[in-house]
């Protein structure tokens, strides 16, 4: 039997009250191996897996949809170009912040529509067609998949990943066309466009390049630059040249239709100035919007002599489609539509539908003035947009992500790294570039997993859980919140903690996350603060009313973090166990150990061979120590959690094939067995080893080692009856299993040798855990 959670009573919240930290006195549990996050978290990601809808060309049965009375709120997150992988800026620029924020609105019991997909039309993709030999439709195709596989790795939560090259966005485009082309908002004029003679063909903007007018960066397109954000037009480039074949372009004439967006001005601009002041807007979206604004819109093409795209409904034009950059934000709409039948429910709603968009910087005129103009244009009465969340650049190491030049983290790179989907989350979150660039630093990254998920939120969670499984027998005891002690002011603590809550659902319900995660990470410390010097065997013995109120406050507030925090900011749960040394007394509360080796594993949620197992992500001990046998008992350790909480039948790993001593250390010590080898696994291209343990065994060792832990808690016992040390350890470590001593310590006083004494035990936290020299704060 799973266990179950420690805490069964998830806390009512109201939109007026931010949420309060008590719950009723739950019902007793069982003993669980893993953290209370863990299983909260588990409930929540299952649930956020099953309102995923796998794409599909028809309406789903039971689609979210709007409730009259309720504030209900469509999130969209800019649709992600199709023919390139998506790099760490691209999916906390959109994705992944539209994500946290549905799932806060879900957690605030808000009906809420989260839409996003693939921007598959126009130019760039039948570059990229060209380039690889497919047809746009095959390479669209393929990319899509992997965008999906890339963001459900990140455990981004869509309610549809849909993408716009499907006959509704034929039809809603076309419509709203139309309707524009009614409404005298349309017009048509003969231009020049770039002509290339070499491959006889006319040129798309896009496939124009040269160096921008503007700040002279020499990689401009002919539509956009990139580096200063201007929009261009082709024969403003100096220098231009041919993408497909290098050559300079000649200007010739083409006929095209163009929207007459100076028109709509004065329409776009009263709704501009009414919602950024009503919903405040951040203020780089404010800026761009009011430049267009201030220099006056004009005309602007929205057709091309393209294959790919959606048809011009319009006599004479039957070889041309129109331009991505006018219908690619009608993909929202159509997506929806793909969704649900339903789709002006949610589209065409305003009063009783919020719209809060997400995206980069560089995509703010696209929805701020071009989309919203043309619905304006319409007459049509649309959702047009609310909250707008815009991000500035998130570079890499002080450049700019480059997929040609190979500089940056990937998508896919990520994944195949070996960490945690959290860790990245909670650092792409921690560091959104939301007011001023920020950079992904690999140092900082390790830096914020160790001191921050580590030493803060994960070190409080692990000690009090494990404290109340092993004195109280996964129990949680009766308490008073009003308790009063000379000691320490519980009531004033519970009015912090309160108080914290407050100020975070209030940076959340403006869409500033970044703040929001740093907020809650102080509620993580109010936590640490409650336990120091209040929770170990001799205060319980001795004061049990306060041990008590201490550990029913801090189990609360546990269910808070995994309420509120978790929920959108981690993913799936994890099994981590660490090596550390212990043989120093600690400094002070913030003084940890150096981990001298861990492992990182975790449960397959959907096994494609339906058997329940784990998988062993990262094992590593340090060459010094590796004599000791650690890594035979982080193993041990990892493989009784995943039979004891899991009833695992199997673990598995990969191991490079290069690798001569893990492969030794697998085989020959830990006996895996080597299954199959699978081709280019890793990023590099290098093939794996697919490797496999039967456990078994291990069911029957999970028993007899329990036995163990329970003798040796009973000696515990008999030692603080008769006046023996009750106290744990170590403050911040867990009570972990000795494996010997090691070496001398070089920091010992006048260079006399000191054995140091390494433990293992379950892990101070969460995400990768690397060797971390001890620190003074």
């Amino acid at each position: 039997m799973r266990p179950q959670r420690l805490l069964t009573t998830r806390p009512k919240q109201t939109e007026a009250s931010g949420g309060r930290i008590f719950v009723t006195h739950p019902a007793i549990s069982h003993k669980t191996a893993l953290f209370l996050w863990s299983l909260e978290f588990e409930q929540s990601t299952r649930s956020n897996q099953a309102s995923r809808i796998e794409i599909a060309s028809m309406a789903v049965e039971n689609p979210i949809l709007p409730v009259k009375g309720k504030k209900n709120v469509l999130i969209t997150s800019a649709l992600p170009y199709v023919n390139n992988v998506p790099h760490l800026g691209n999916v906390v620029g959109s994705v992944l912040s539209a994500d946290v924020y549905s799932r806060f609105s879900k957690l605030r019991d808000r009906p809420t529509l989260y839409i996003c997909g693939t921007d598959e039309y126009g130019t760039a993709t039948e570059t990229k067609a060209l380039e690889t030999g497919q047809t746009p439709k095959e390479l669209c195709d393929e990319f899509h998949v992997k965008h999906k596989e890339i963001y459900d790795w990140f455990e981004i939560g869509f309610d549809y990943f849909g993408r716009t090259s499907t006959q509704k966005q034929t039809e809603i485009v076309q419509d709203i066309f139309l309707k524009l082309h009614e409404n005298d908002f349309l017009e048509e004029r003969t231009t020049k466009q770039p002509y290339c003679e070499k491959h006889d063909s006319f040129l798309a903007d896009r496939f124009v390049e040269g160096t921008c007018p503007k700040c002279n960066y020499d990689d401009a397109r002919g539509d956009q630059c990139d580096k200063c954000g201007s929009l261009l037009d082709p024969f403003e480039l100096i220098n231009p040249r041919c993408k497909v074949d290098g050559a300079t372009p000649v200007p010739r004439d083409t006929t095209h239709v163009f929207i007459r967006l100076e028109k709509l001005q004065p329409e776009i601009d009263k709704w501009f100035q009414d919602a950024h002041k009503k919903y405040g807007w951040p203020q780089n979206g404010v800026s761009i919007t009011q430049s267009w604004l201030t220099k006056g819109l004009e005309p602007r093409s929205i057709t091309r002599d393209l294959k790919w795209g959606v048809p011009v409904p319009l006599p004479g034009y039957e070889k041309k489609v129109i331009y991505v950059w006018f219908d690619a934000c009608i993909g929202y709409p159509s997506i929806t539509a793909n969704y649900t039948d339903k789709w002006e429910q949610w589209w065409k709603n305003p009063d009783d539908v919020t719209l809060y968009q997400f995206m980069g910087k560089d995509n703010v005129p696209f929805h701020t003035v071009i989309f919203p103009g043309s619905e304006i244009g319409t007459g049509y009465k649309w959702t047009l947009l609310n909250h707008l969340s815009t991000t500035e650049y998130l570079n890499y190491e002080n450049g700019k992500f480059s997929k040609s030049r190979g500089i940056g983290v990937f998508g896919n790179q990520a994944r195949e790294v070996g960490l945690s989907p959290s860790v990245w989350r909670y650092y792409l979150l921690s560091n959104r570039p939301e007011t001023s660039d920020t950079q992904f630093e690999w140092q900082a990254f390790q830096l914020a997993n160790n001191s921050e998920l580590l030493a803060n939120f994960g070190n409080f969670v692990n000690r009090i859980v494990k404290f109340v499984n092993a004195k109280l027998d996964g129990v949680v005891p009766e308490f008073n919140p009003s308790y009063k002690d000379d000691t320490f002011d519980f009531p004033a603590w519970t009015e912090t903690v309160n108080g914290l809550l407050k100020e975070y659902v209030d940076l959340m319900e403006k869409v500033h996350i970044r703040a929001g995660v740093k907020a809650f990470m102080e509620i993580s410390r109010e936590g640490n603060n409650l336990l120091q010097g209040r929770l170990d065997n001799a205060n319980l013995a001795e004061n049990p009313e306060r041990t008590h109120t201490t550990i029913g406050l801090a189990l609360n507030l546990c269910h808070l973090l995994a309420s509120y925090y978790l929920y959108h900011a981690l993913s799936w749960p994890q099994l981590s166990f660490v090596a550390v040394d212990v043989s120093r007394p600690r400094k002070g509360p913030y003084d940890y150990p150096k981990i001298v080796g861990y492992v990182l594993a975790k449960m397959e949620e959907e096994p494609t061979d339906g058997v329940q197992h784990g998988h062993i992500t990262s094992l590593s001990v340090m060459r010094t120590h590796r004599r000791l046998g650690i890594a035979e008992k982080l193993m041990r350790q990892s493989q009784l959690a995943m039979v004891e909480t899991f009833q695992a039948k199997y673990v598995s790993l990969h191991v490079r094939v290069s690798n001569v001593a893990a492969r030794h250390l697998y085989e020959d010590t830990l006996r895996f067995r080597n299954e199959k080898t699978e081709s280019k696994y890793y990023a590099d291209g290098e093939d794996a080893f697919s490797m496999r343990l039967d456990l078994d065994d291990v069911a029957e060792l999970a028993k007899r080692y329990a036995d163990e832990e329970e003798d040796k808690e009973k000696d515990e016992g008999k030692k603080t009856t008769n006046g023996g040390d009750a106290t744990i350890k170590s403050e911040g470590v867990d009570e972990g299993e000795a494996v010997g001593e090691v070496g001398r310590d070089p920091e010992a006083d006048g260079g006399k040798e000191r054995k140091i004494k390494v433990a293992v035990g379950r892990g101070l936290g969460v995400g990768d855990l690397v060797e971390k020299d001890e620190s003074k704060h």
